[in-house]
């Protein structure tokens, strides 16, 4: 099992400063990623689709962009992976897009892991100009977009939404012939696409039997293209309600010790390959509470 982190940028952590030393602890722990996440606003109203059904917590009001967080994180670490979980991709053209990505592939010297989502806030997407509906259609193309951009010398598309002339487009990525695509999503379609496109999928904690029913369509799809499932990456990700008492079994994917949260994390691991992604910025109010929690997750997790 891989144990990531989230790279500090909301609410409190959302200070370069702080955020570029937290990154530089977190890879002292001895951490295999650190990821970025991605929001633009916090409505002042509960949001349509939100989890809990209530307000949104007020720290994402507050945030460091993604992609420039990522490279803050890239150039105070030397040997993490560097991820986006998830990176609402559908906001920015994907030509744009590629170039940031590559940049920043360059920058972490090929240490980017793409990861992808559509987002579920219909706010964002009014206030980016982007049409919520077609969401699917348009992240199928934009991902044809970065193919072409990253694999393709001369680079060409025609497509329903973006053309691109053959034209030369450089630099390439530092990883060959890209580099790797992790989809989120939590729907039959999602995954289907995870298995068919995808070099992983962007999961998260959740209890076990739902978790082997989405994941069989990824593997089903992935068959079905003709692309071996076992190549497929994990990420869980947890954002973690820490307690110093034990909660109940039925919680644990997301509530509980330390201890209890890292043994259903253990459960949902099935390969070498999977990775965890502890998200402390909703548990924690300071650097030192965070670190010190960080390095309890790493301590359990890579314990006996």
């Amino acid at each position: 099992m891989r144990i990531g982190f989230s790279v500090p940028q909301f609410g409190p952590f959302a200070d370069p400063d702080r955020s570029a030393a937290m990154c530089t602890a977190l890879e002292a722990l001895g951490c295999h990623s650190l990821w970025v996440g991605d929001r633009l606003l916090s409505p002042l109203t509960p949001p349509d689709g939100y989890a809990s059904g209530g307000p949104m917590p007020v720290r994402y009001g507050t945030h460091l962009d993604p992609l420039l967080a990522l490279g803050l994180a890239a150039s105070v670490t030397e040997r993490v992976r560097l991820g986006s979980s998830t990176l609402n991709v559908l906001w920015q053209p994907p030509l744009v897009l590629a170039r940031a990505l590559t940049t920043l592939d360059l920058i972490s010297r090929g240490r980017l892991d793409v990861g992808i989502g559509l987002g579920w806030m219909r706010e964002e997407y009014q206030a980016t100009g982007v049409p919520w509906q077609g969401r699917g259609a348009r992240l199928e193309e934009t991902l044809d977009v970065l193919d072409a951009v990253w694999c393709g010398d001369p680079v060409v598309h025609t497509g329903r939404l973006w053309t691109i002339p053959e034209s030369t487009v450089l630099p390439k990525p530092r990883q060959g012939p890209r580099p790797p695509i992790l989809l989120g999503g939590f729907t039959p379609p999602a995954l289907e696409r995870v298995g068919r496109r995808a070099d992983g999928w962007l999961a998260a904690s959740m209890p076990v039997p739902y978790l082997d029913g989405l994941w069989a369509v990824a593997v089903e799809a992935a068959e079905r293209a003709g692309r071996d499932p076992a190549g497929l990456r994990r990420v869980f990700r947890v954002n973690p309600e820490v307690t110093t008492v034990e909660a109940d079994s039925s919680e644990i994917h997301h509530r509980g010790t330390v201890r209890q949260i890292c043994d259903h994390l253990r459960v949902m691991c099935g390969s070498a390959t999977d990775e965890v992604l502890v998200d402390l910025q909703l548990t924690t109010d300071s650097p030192e509470e965070f670190l010190d929690l960080a390095a309890a997750f790493t301590a359990e997790l890579t314990g006996p």
